[in-house]
């Protein structure tokens, strides 16, 4: 758990809070908080209050963790007073409660009308960051479907570009380079199964991927191996030295590397760069 980061306004936040999920608790300067909400399902009955009571009881269940009751609260901020100073805040607290119930359709939709609405507000960084955690947190082994993973993938690196000095930035860079880690594995494992049925062409494609799109994963000296491979079991004997030659050069202790130098002994080859292959084209620089 990390130290709670406070401000003197209401938008203070406290990072990472429990376990695995990383969750990012916007911590709210009320001066008391009165602990009588209670969880429920039930939509909450429109009764017109000052904005503020209704705002102090949303951060009452939220600090207990009642997530659906502090999510329909908040909202009801928004709804009874929506051009209160509290309504922009409470629409973004909302959708903090709304991941923290693991409802995160809800969230993402409450998080993208929130920048829309708001692209100049202060939290406008830490928004786009719950949004892509909304899409981080469903990522997927790589043997099911990775339409999630290339969602967070895209939504991380969207906070980096934007953010790039923001406190989320370290978090999100890190993350998304699992996710793009995540990624490359899903190919191989694809790029394998075409592999071990004979599919030469369409394995080279996905092998051929990782190394374009995914070059620095730890899935590349494997991928450059299974292209030896499978150009050697195609007769394409040029495009196989060149992914050997790419290999030993970047990663000459690799055991990758010396099952490629093998299978190229094999077929009385050594590593050499072709010149016009596509390697070189693509990964030229380091030969």
């Amino acid at each position: 758990m990390l130290k709670i980061v406070r401000g003197d306004d209401m938008n203070g936040f406290l990072a990472n809070r429990c376990g695995n999920r990383v969750g990012v608790w916007p911590v709210l300067v009320v001066a008391a908080f009165v602990l009588t909400a209670c969880s429920s399902d039930e939509e909450i009955p429109y009764v017109e209050r000052p904005a503020e009571d209704i705002f102090r009881e949303a951060s009452a269940a939220l600090e207990n963790e009642e997530f659906v009751e502090a999510a329909q609260l908040f909202d009801e901020v928004e709804r009874q007073h929506p051009y209160s100073p509290f309504a922009t805040q409470a629409q973004l607290m909302a959708a903090f409660a709304y991941y923290e119930d693991l409802k995160y359709d809800d969230a993402v939709l409450a998080l993208e009308r929130f920048i829309q609405l708001h692209p100049g507000n202060e939290r406008v960084s830490y928004a786009y960051y719950l949004r892509a955690l909304c899409f981080y947190e469903r990522i997927v082994d790589v043997r099911r479907d990775q339409r999630m993973t290339e969602q967070a993938r895209d939504a991380l690196g969207e906070v980096v570009r934007r953010f790039p000095d923001s406190e989320y930035a370290r978090d999100a860079q890190l993350k998304y380079d699992l996710t793009t880690d995540h990624l490359a594995g899903k190919n191989m494992e694809i790029g394998r199964y075409y592999l071990t049925r004979g599919n030469h062409n369409a394995a080279i494609g996905r092998f051929r991927r990782v190394v374009e799109d995914f070059d620095t994963t730890t899935h590349v000296p494997e991928a450059l191996h299974r292209l030896v491979e499978a150009y050697l079991a195609l007769g394409i004997s040029q495009e196989a030295q060149a992914a050997a030659a790419v290999l030993g050069h970047n990663y000459p202790g690799n055991i990758w590397y010396q099952e490629s130098y093998a299978l190229l002994v094999d077929a009385s080859l050594k590593p050499e760069d072709a010149g016009g292959s596509w390697l070189s084209n693509v990964l030229g620089s380091v030969l």
